[in-house]
């Protein structure tokens, strides 16, 4: 791509749609499809956690989401220079999988986010979970595969343990896409599908426009998917199926309803996402703070240490959706994996590189020590 091509503005709310690539269908649900939506909500929930700051239950749930040792010692404090007020940040966000149903430890869809202090804007970049990725001196795997080929070797060969075992596979992690971007990635935040339901229903549900009717039902998971088009308040699990419908099923004793394209979920995250961030500017959302913040403190962890959330909190309390600018990696899908489409993936390191040489953070080179820790 030209260095002379413009990045899309944070303002725009749609992407236009490109044709979707021809794809055997297999039943159900892609999980990967809905975790963009999940990990999304990361970002808007450290940016709220300030409003909730003067209610006594922030504090044991911000322990539960924050690093709180390194090295072997306490983490009480952030050197000025690495504070989020004058630094820019980046971020990994992983949406785990982790269905008992499946046993699955995937991280469907991984994005990769970077905020700038400057501009109170923020950059985020998704990767489709069957994306190859094509780093140097990593095994092939799908993208979604890395953080349990990570977490099996650090098991295995490494025999570490629980939460030193879950930090190796997020750091390992963290460095692969710190060298598929080209950036520094400083922090991980890991959420599972749950806490996005929690969080809805601690906000008393969101108002959406609902594009279509959805019906399925899967005795298996307990889903029961059963809305009709137009504009309507949803609870936490009606909002998930909202932004996970990708077919109806037959054989059911219903009338089946149209399938769903990847790039139609796509807008319906956006724009649950920017129904959650308006919600919980509003007063409804402030006066349900306790529910809040359980659902925070139970479904997301991070290696950020306390008093940096905090920073993050500070500079980034009320950033609105239109500065948050998202970038969806496209491709090509030729099984089993999705072939990248290089100029979109140039336009996507340029846009997260923006948002750190903001801050003097440009010039960041790959390290040249290659792991080799997904072959086992």
């Amino acid at each position: 791509m030209s260095q002379n091509t413009s990045l899309p503005s944070r303002s725009s709310r749609r992407t236009p749609a490109p044709k979707a690539p021809k794809k055997k269908s297999g039943g159900g649900f892609r999980w990967g499809r809905f975790i963009f939506i999940v990990l999304s909500l990361v970002i808007v929930l450290l940016a709220g956690y300030a409003a909730f700051l003067y209610f006594g239950s922030y504090k044991p749930n911000l322990a539960k989401i924050a690093k709180q040792e390194e090295d072997g010692k306490p983490v009480v404090s952030i050197p000025k220079e690495e504070r989020a007020q004058v630094k820019p940040i980046s971020l990994v966000l992983l949406g785990l999988d982790t269905r008992s149903e499946t046993g699955s430890m995937n991280t469907d869809v991984m994005m990769v986010a970077t905020f700038n202090p400057l501009t109170k804007t923020a950059t985020v970049v998704s990767i489709p979970r069957d994306s190859d990725l094509n780093v140097d001196g990593y095994k092939r795997h799908k993208a979604n595969g890395y953080y349990a080929a990570f977490y099996m070797y650090g098991k295995n060969t490494e025999k570490l343990e629980k939460e030193k075992l879950s930090a190796y596979a997020k750091d390992e992690t963290k460095l692969l896409l710190s060298r598929f971007f080209d950036i520094p990635v400083d922090y991980t935040a890991v959420i599972d599908f749950q806490g996005f339901v929690d969080v809805v229903d601690a906000l008393g549900g969101i108002t959406v426009n609902v594009d279509q009717n959805m019906r399925y039902v899967d005795s298996v998971d307990k889903t029961d998917i059963n809305l009709t088009k137009g504009e309507q308040k949803l609870d936490g699990e009606q909002a998930l199926g909202f932004v996970r419908y990708r077919q109806s099923n037959t054989n059911k004793g219903f009338k089946p309803t149209a399938q769903s394209s990847d790039f139609q979920r796509n807008e319906r995250q956006n724009q649950v996402l920017g129904a959650i961030a308006d919600r919980m500017k509003s007063l409804g959302g402030l006066t349900k703070a306790d529910d809040l913040l359980d659902a925070v403190g139970n479904n997301l962890r991070t290696d950020i240490p306390a008093a940096q959330i905090e920073n993050i909190i500070a500079t980034y309390f009320g950033i609105s959706r239109s500065n948050i600018r998202f970038i969806p990696l496209t491709g090509t899908w030729r099984s089993p994996y999705v072939y990248l489409d290089e100029s979109r993936l140039a336009e996507a390191k340029r846009a997260l590189m923006e948002e750190l040489d903001q801050g003097g953070r440009a010039g960041f080179a790959k390290a040249s020590e290659s792991p080799g820790k997904a072959e086992e």
